[in-house]
Parts: C-alpha cells; sequence; structure tokens
C-alpha cells in the first residue's frame, strides 16, 4: 500500500474534524428502515428483490458521495482516485461514521477484491476498475467456493483453458453474496490438472453479467435469497483479465483469504467503528430486553454484559493483530485468530439475543419491534461459521501455521490434481 509523502499528508487530528463536519452534512442518521424493510420481504420474492435493487442504488449512490467528498479510498494510492493517506486515517474515518450511513456493502467489493487488484493487478487493470470501485460504479463479488469443494478452496473444478489471447471457463461457483446485482467477480480457476492441487491454479476477473454466466439464487432457511450460485459455461476472458502469472493463482489465493479474513479491519474498508451494522439484524439487546420486559432481570443483563464484551474483545483482537501483522512481528496467517473468534463469538451473541427475545423468538408480528426476527437470526446463526472459510479450516490454519504444529495428514499432497480420487461427476 503506497502512501503519498508524508509532506503531502494531512494530520490525523484534523482530518478527523473535516470529515465530521462533512459526514454530518451529507450523511443521514442510520435508523435502520431499509434493514428493517429487507427483514419484512423475506418470503415476498418480488417484495425482496425490489428492496435489495433500491438498497443497492443507495449503496452506489452513498459511494459515489464519499467519493465527491474526497472521502472514498482513504489508503488508495491517490493516481488510482484514492486519498493516498495511513490505516490511522481511515479509522479516523470510520469513527466519525457511527450513527450514520453508509454504504453497507464494502465486503467483498473492497476487500478482497479491490485489496487483491492493488496487490497483484496491472496498471491497465487498476487504472480501469479501481476508480470506478471508488466511485460505486463497480461492486465485485467473488467466485471462490465450489459445490464439491466446501472450505478447500484449492480444490477448485472450474477449468479454464487456453485459446490464443483468451481462456474459456467451464464450471459452477456457489455461496456468491449478492452476485445477482453485482458487476464484477474474482474468480479462481484450474488452469493445470497435472501437478498438485495447490499448483495449477489462476485468478481472473470477470463481467458477471454476459453471455455463459446463469445466476441461480439460493433460498436459506430464513426465506432471504441473498446467496447466488453461478454456472459458467464456455464463458470467454482475455489474458488481460487474468491476475497474476499462470498456474500462480495460490500466491494471489492466500493473500485473497487474508484480506477476506480480516475484512472489517482492512485500511480499505470504510465502515463504522462500532461495527458492521448488518450484524444480527441492527437491533440492540438492549433494545430486546427492553421491548421484552427484561431489561432488569439479572441473567439477562449479565448476558447483554457477556455479549458487550465478546464485542469489544473481537474489535481489540483485530487491531492487535493488524498492528502485529503490518509490523512484521505476526505472520499474515495470524489473520485466522480473527476468522476463529468471529465466528464463535458471533454463534454466542446470537444466542444470547434469542434468549432475550423470550418468546418472540420462536414466534413474532411486527408488533414485537426490536424483539422479531431473531428466531431467523437464531436458526442461521452458524453460517457465520461457514462463510468465508469454516472455523474449522481457521483452527487448522492457527495449529499449523502460526503455532507451528505438526500438518495434518493430507492424501491429494504432491501428487497431480488430476489423480485425486473424486466422485465420478467431477472428475476433470
Amino acid at each position: 500500500m503506497s502512501v503519498a509523502g508524508t509532506e503531502d499528508i494531512e494530520d490525523v487530528e484534523s482530518f478527523q474534524r473535516r470529515a465530521g463536519v462533512w459526514i454530518r452534512e451529507h450523511l443521514k442518521p442510520f435508523d435502520g428502515t431499509a434493514l428493517s424493510a429487507a427483514s419484512h420481504a423475506r418470503g415476498d420474492k418480488d417484495e425482496e428483490d425490489a428492496v435489495e435493487r433500491a438498497a443497492s442504488i443507495h449503496d452506489r449512490e452513498l459511494q459515489r458521495m464519499l467519493f465527491d467528498g474526497g472521502f472514498a479510498g482513504i489508503c488508495v494510492p491517490r493516481e488510482y482516485g484514492g486519498q493516498g493517506l495511513t490505516p490511522e486515517h481511515q479509522r479516523a474515518l470510520n469513527e466519525e461514521l457511527v450513527g450514520r450511513e453508509y454504504p453497507s456493502n464494502p465486503v467483498p467489493t473492497f476487500s478482497p477484491c479491490a485489496a487483491i487488484l492493488l496487490e497483484f493487478g496491472s496498471e491497465e487493470q487498476k487504472a480501469r476498475h479501481i476508480p470506478a470501485i471508488l466511485k460505486g460504479e463497480e461492486i465485485w463479488m467473488q467466485f471462490l467456493s465450489e459445490p464439491s469443494g466446501g472450505s478447500d478452496v484449492a480444490s477448485a473444478l472450474t477449468s479454464a483453458v487456453r485459446d490464443g489471447d483468451e481462456w474459456v471457463l467451464n464450471g459452477s461457483k456457489v455461496w456468491t453474496s449478492g452476485a445477482w446485482w453485482a458487476d464484477w467477480a474474482l474468480c479462481l480457476a484450474r488452469t493445470n490438472w497435472d501437478v498438485p492441487k495447490h499448483r495449477g491454479l489462476t485468478v481472473f476477473i470477470l463481467p458477471i453479467h454476459q453471455p455463459g454466466i446463469e445466476l441461480q439464487r439460493i433460498e436459506m432457511l430464513d426465506g432471504s435469497r441473498h446467496f447466488c450460485q453461478e454456472f459458467l459455461t464456455d464463458v470467454r476472458v482475455p489474458d488481460t483479465d487474468r491476475i497474476g502469472e499462470v498456474d500462480d493463482g495460490w500466491t494471489v489465493g492466500t493473500r485473497w483469504l487474508f484480506h477476506e479474513r480480516m475484512s472489517y479491519s482492512s485500511p480499505y474498508v470504510t465502515v463504522a467503528a462500532t461495527g458492521h451494522r448488518r450484524a444480527l439484524g441492527g437491533a440492540s439487546l438492549v433494545s430486546v430486553a427492553r421491548a421484552t420486559g427484561r431489561l432488569q432481570d439479572p441473567y439477562t443483563r449479565d448476558r447483554i454484559g457477556e455479549s458487550r464484551m465478546l464485542d469489544v474483545a473481537v474489535r481489540e483482537l483485530q487491531r492487535r493483530l493488524r498492528d502485529g501483522m503490518t509490523s512484521g512481528k505476526m505472520t499474515d496467517q495470524a489473520a485466522a485468530i480473527a476468522r476463529l473468534f468471529h465466528g464463535h463469538a458471533h454463534v454466542r451473541r446470537t444466542s444470547i439475543g434469542f434468549e432475550a427475545a423470550g418468546t418472540a423468538g420462536v414466534a413474532w408480528s411486527d408488533d414485537d419491534g426490536p424483539a422479531r426476527d431473531w428466531g431467523l437470526n437464531y436458526l442461521i446463526r452458524q453460517a457465520t461459521c461457514i462463510g468465508g472459510g469454516t472455523t474449522e479450516m481457521a483452527a487448522n490454519v492457527v495449529s499449523e501455521r502460526v503455532l507451528g504444529m505438526p500438518r495434518e495428514r493430507a492424501l491429494d499432497r504432491d501428487i497431480p490434481f488430476r489423480d485425486v480420487p473424486r466422485g465420478p461427476t467431477t472428475r476433470g
């Protein structure tokens, strides 16, 4: 991450004051209305589509406002439309955003996608896409997970075959958040079947809405259809849209996974300092306990304190890991520690909210106010331990690559990926 010369950098204190004034003048207070509308649209597909589409348009407008105000891409180099400032400036902006509306989907557009473009993209790719991202003209998603691979992303079966100056991609990706209203994707594909799985991968970028890409939305247990599965059939990608070297996609992939694990503490992500506002439906545990008459109950108050402690611990752990990795005192693999803790903390906080909701956590109506929907949050709470790589995979990374414990035995190590035993319908 390049930064302008120190003589050109505004000090953090004056930047924060200026950002605070601009935010209060241009960004409305966040009231959760759109979030509530999206929640109530579950099950009504047309209404849900309209709400999500409107939210996407609003996010683009907010991102453009940040860009026009000089507050987009705080740590992005100036030559690509950013501000060329420091992570401290980004944290100052995030502090000023508390209680105000801002683009609700900075992940994965800014981290990992924009971060990967900045780290591995060509000059032409960065000049073409980074300014468009900062202006809200492009929203990016990850074509990473596959139906057959789970969290073992190196087992990708989506193939890319060279055809002159183009590549032809075939395969399927899954669990892509919001792909139906996004624009571009970062895609991991297999370009060599005759080497071990980690050595035959290549990363590409491609527009999502084009001939050969079929999107299917996945209906979740709570009725939402935010996730998608994509089917790629003879999708042509110019070699100029390749990221990194051919067959060296795992070098890009390891950084990709790092940026994904550290998304909400990334210097490229603008998000209110108190955390992601979509978490747990946006309703605070205090408001839930008050609505259900449990606010004075000692047990409930103790659980609210526990939830608050977990929230603080998540934030401070990310801060410590970020500082450690930035200084070189910690390996980048330490990002898995944050992934592991965040997953389990989210599950516990959701369980606490479900208890506080009482009977409204089992059956609810609009009259239940902030207590509504906690039953749905509880039913899908484990998704946080799956999306972005499972917590079990994160535990393996912590044990093997952070603590130096013996590696888990793998039967597919050091053999050509073509020879790895697979089911009859998934062989290359």
